[in-house]
């Protein structure tokens, strides 16, 4: 079998591994909204800590797409629901954010128990620090080739759901190896994950082929939204709440790389009017241009390439405020109009 060479461990890293391997019971959590980062390093993690004899419980802001089933099934899982109580546990993990605010409602309950929090996490964190270890790689590809290292760091092998959850970790976070970050370590651990069991075809069906037919006509009438400024080189979809009609119709990464695939776009930028009196920004690079940079004065974050924000505000006054900070970047000044579809 071929197995990535393991990676150095820094000493923070060894810290969080010692955190895991003396601890007992657990609850893992990632950021609202979880997608297939978030729930495969969290499938992964369950299934090695489990294996360790450790009590797990996985429990999630949101529910879970229907999509991503296969990794919810087989250990305890439950999405917070505002009530109730946490389950008793020594520590709590963190994966794939360092931003508390990203636990939504879950926030004010998993801070108010008593567990130490340990964070896992491939994003640039730029407030307090909050956690009392971490394992964190700014340069991995995912949030699952991290929970990969702590196995190998743990001596702890994978089982099939844990190589599941790996699998899915990585092939959503590089697009199936099409994004730039797609590196060595991407590609051999997903090479191992398919050695232990993973069948690509089966997640990829799983994933992506099982939408409901209003799907295309939904996605049809967002891309008919599209605005090209700067020459082309900006794309942006603003999504106002009365058009909004579920999360399952809007796919915003398939959306995201349709127009990422012009070939004058450099930046993507898709505004989606919330209910809570809020947008949410996703942005997406194929350039230079670093869209962490342009999010994190919005209180956003993520990757130079990939990152998104939660912005107060109505879709219009937010929109204007970042397509002129995108233009700004571009060293552009807001136009007064702007060329629709084509």
């Amino acid at each position: 079998m071929t197995v990535p060479t393991p990676t150095p461990l820094a000493p923070d890293q060894q810290a969080a591994v010692e955190l895991l391997r003396s601890a007992r019971r657990f609850v893992l959590s990632g950021h609202m909204r979880p997608d297939g980062d978030v729930l495969g390093a969290e499938a992964a993690l369950a299934s090695v800590l489990t294996g360790l004899g450790k009590e797990v419980w996985v429990v999630n802001p949101d529910q879970p797409e229907a999509r991503y089933d296969y990794l919810v099934r087989g250990f305890r899982h439950r999405a917070w629901n505002g009530g109730g109580e946490l389950p008793v546990h020594d520590v709590a993990v963190l994966l794939d954010f360092c931003e508390p605010e990203r636990l939504g409602a879950l926030e004010k309950p998993l801070f108010e128990a008593p567990s130490k929090k340990v964070v896992v996490d491939h994003h640039v964190h730029g407030g307090k620090v909050f956690w009392d270890a971490a394992f964190v790689d700014v340069r991995a590809a995912a949030t699952g080739l991290l929970v990969r290292r702590i196995a190998q760091a743990l001596g702890a092998k994978l089982d099939r759901a844990a190589a599941h959850g790996v699998f899915t970790s990585i092939v959503t976070d590089t697009g199936w190896f099409k994004y730039s970050n797609t590196d060595a370590e991407s590609l051999a651990t997903a090479a191992e994950m398919v050695e232990l069991g993973v069948q690509p075809n089966e997640v990829f069906d799983a994933l992506y082929q099982k939408r409901g037919r209003e799907h295309p006509l939904h996605l049809g009438k967002l891309l008919a939204r599209t605005e090209y400024l700067a020459d082309g080189r900006l794309a942006v979809v603003a999504w106002p709440l009365a058009d909004v009609v579920g999360p399952d119709h809007c796919d915003t990464d398939e959306l995201l790389d349709i127009l990422r695939s012009v070939r004058a776009v450099e930046v993507v930028l898709f505004l989606r009017e919330t209910k809570h009196g809020e947008v949410k920004l996703s942005s997406r690079s194929k350039t230079e241009f670093d869209v962490q940079a342009l999010c994190r004065p919005f209180g956003g974050g993520g990757h130079k390439k990939a990152s998104g924000a939660t912005i107060p505000g109505a879709l219009d006054e937010v929109r204007a405020r970042v397509v002129a900070a995108a233009l700004a970047a571009f060293g552009r000044e807001a136009p007064t109009g702007a060329a629709r579809g084509g």
